[in-house]
């Protein structure tokens, strides 16, 4: 599940990339990189809990 997030992730800051160097959509491309960034800190959190 956490290598999904992180597939999920990267996607998602590629497509932020994308989008802000085609300034299209950039309202959609800023709310992918909020739930990027999520999905890493929930990644990272879960990941240190459960060491």
């Amino acid at each position: 599940m956490r290598s999904l997030l992180y597939i999920i992730a990267v996607i998602m800051i590629i497509g932020w990339a994308i989008g802000v160097f085609a300034y299209t959509a950039t309202g959609l491309i800023h709310a992918l990189l909020v739930i990027a960034v999520i999905a890493l800190l929930l990644g990272i959190i879960r990941r240190d809990t459960a060491v």
